[in-house]
């Protein structure tokens, strides 16, 4: 049975879901000195409207619950994460936090009870894809997440850029996008490939591989976790490819909405330039990702 959560009233434990998170830009390229925010993705000269939506009856945010940070049930079980915060916020700044809601259902339900009108649009990480893309509308980008290289600091890696990795072991796992993006931008690189990220992280952490490339918010959370046990750092980074890794993290609405998807980008625009995207980031990735 899915579960209808007001934003002013209770909110669901975790069923079930998985997602794919995913960023923009064509090439990858190591960050500059990372800012402790998020990379602004809206053009500060770029004006979106905002349509009129005092006609809406309600908004229904439809979203899995078993995805932390972005969704999860807190320490008195009530639903909280990135995506929740980021859908009052939309809708506060909308002036439509009376009319929103949250339903949260397994993440393989979720394009059907929004094909079905069950719900009004998806904040759950869904990749876009060109398939979807036939059926449904996605909004802007509002979060990449990068691809980042993590070290074991008993290495001697002889710097702190990509460009120190040449002739050491580098851990990947195989048949992701991540080992594709490897071979492709840094072909010196000694790949040992991988079966799953646990035998990865397992593997770094031991020694038996120098470093590791991989999802940059796994890694992030990983080596500020008791199980890494302070054995290793991020090291460059971070590193975007929209080619390997997908357009960047979206909300998915349907298409004959278009005031609805229009409002929902000018409010994240407007999220984004005044710093209030960057808090609800800061509140759920406090080391970093970038």
């Amino acid at each position: 049975m899915p579960v209808c959560l007001s934003f002013l009233g209770s909110v669901a434990r975790l069923t079930a879901g998985a997602v794919l998170i995913a960023l923009s830009l064509a090439m990858p390229l190591p960050a500059q000195e990372p800012p402790p925010g998020l990379p602004i993705l809206f053009d500060s000269r770029e004006r979106l409207p905002k349509p009129d939506l005092s006609s809406l009856v309600r908004l229904r945010f439809l979203t899995s619950v078993d995805f932390p940070p972005f969704n999860f049930a807190d320490q008195n079980g009530k639903l909280a994460g990135f995506h929740v915060d980021l859908a009052r916020e939309i809708c506060g700044e909308l002036g439509i936090l009376d009319k929103c809601q949250i339903q949260a259902l397994p993440f393989d339900e979720l394009q059907g009870a929004l094909a079905n009108s069950q719900g009004d649009a998806v904040i759950a990480g869904v990749a876009v894809t060109p398939e979807l893309r036939k059926n449904f509308a996605f909004s802007r980008p509002f979060l990449m997440l990068p691809a980042r290289f993590v070290r074991n600091l008993k290495a001697s890696i002889g710097g702190t850029t990509a460009a120190a990795l040449a002739g050491h072991s580098v851990g990947v796992v195989k048949g992701t996008a991540h080992e594709a993006m490897l071979t492709a931008f840094f072909p010196v690189i000694k790949q040992v490939p991988f079966d799953d990220k646990d035998a990865l992280l397992a593997a770094v952490k031991d020694g038996k591989v120098d470093a590791a490339f991989a999802d940059g918010l796994q890694l992030s959370f990983w080596v500020s976790s008791p199980s890494a046990e302070k054995c290793c750092a991020l090291l460059d980074g971070p590193y975007l490819s929209q080619q390997f890794l997908g357009e960047g993290m979206t909300i998915m609405l349907r298409q004959q909405d278009a005031d609805l998807t229009a409002a929902i980008n000018h409010a994240l625009a407007t999220l984004s330039r005044d710093g209030r995207l960057q808090e609800i980031y800061l509140r759920y990735f406090p080391y970093g990702l970038y």
